[in-house]
């Protein structure tokens, strides 16, 4: 899954990093070897 928009909140569900966007480049966001999961 893909960053699509700004203000998105990702959260790592291993290490409980979280992430807010504040400008779209596409990717994904990965941490701890793992992809972060979109909140809300």
């Amino acid at each position: 899954m893909g960053v699509k928009k700004e203000g998105e909140k990702y959260k790592c569900d291993i290490c409980g990093n979280e992430v807010v966007v504040t400008k779209v480049g596409g990717g994904e966001l990965v941490c701890c070897g793992e992809p972060m999961v979109l909140q809300g």
